[in-house]
């Protein structure tokens, strides 16, 4: 893949190419000096010599704009919801995990510029690092380019999700939606069990089932209880979603 950089050396000693991924965030190319620090984690200034800013105002500037973008997407888009209902969806679509999703449709991991040590530690895939990149990026597209087209983009990259709350799907919030789903059916919430919790180079690894009287719905895993739930419930959802309402025994 163009602009894909093949080891962590080349990371930091190569700038990042504002052309391919401008090509890929169809926009202008941002100035070289406003990407890099889009682009580089806080770990990499504490591990180099060289003069760089990490992305961290960046990121706190693109978080602010994703928060009013969005609001002004939702308030638009369902005129009679609630302002709590309005701050649960805005909270599902910028939160981290939903950002780091979209991060990985750019190939936004290719291009961060970490420290050995994040690299090392797989820093390259780790929602944290992604969605803090995906945010100070917005962030620097506003400064280069204004709030109309840092607007724009963050509709366009975030399209999916938004979509996916408006069609009533589970994508961004897998466990309310399987939480109506089961009361609907059965009248009465699903357990989340962790069932195994291994620990791993990258880090610690959990697999949670969600089970409604004992009967297994779905099973998943991630890096925290909270990821490997979501999975969990994403997966008993699609799985309810084409059965009958009876395809799980309630009893006891």
């Amino acid at each position: 893949m163009v602009g894909v950089l093949e080891s962590a050396a080349a990371v930091v000693q190569s700038p990042p190419r504002s052309g391919d991924l401008a090509e890929r965030l169809g926009i202008k190319p941002l100035p070289g000096d406003l990407l890099r620090e889009a682009l580089t984690h806080a770990s990499y200034p504490n591990e180099s010599a060289a003069q760089a800013t990490p992305n961290e105002r960046l990121e706190f500037l693109g978080d602010a704009i994703l928060g009013m973008v969005v609001a002004n997407a939702l308030f638009r888009a369902y005129p009679d919801a609630a302002e709590g209902e309005l701050t649960r969806m805005r909270a599902e679509i910028v939160r981290g995990s939903t950002l780091a999703t979209a991060a990985r449709r750019l190939d936004l991991g290719d291009y961060l510029i970490l420290g050995r040590g994040e690299e090392a530690a797989g820093g390259r895939d780790r929602d944290r690092n992604l969605a803090g990149a995906f945010e100070a990026l917005v962030g620097a597209v506003y400064r280069a380019h204004g709030l109309t087209i840092a607007r724009s983009l963050a509709l366009r990259l975030l399209k999916p999700e938004i979509d996916g709350m408006q069609e009533g799907g589970p994508a961004l919030d897998p466990k309310s939606a399987l939480q109506h789903l089961v009361q609907a059916r059965w009248h009465q919430p699903p357990d989340y069990v962790t069932v195994d919790e291994q620990a791993e180079e990258e880090g610690r690894r959990f697999v949670v089932e969600v089970r409604v009287s004992g009967e297994m719905l779905g099973r998943g895993s991630g890096s925290s209880k909270r990821a490997a739930q979501h999975e969990a419930a994403r997966q008993a959802h699609a799985a309810l979603s084409t059965d009958a309402p009876s395809g799980v025994p309630v009893g006891a």
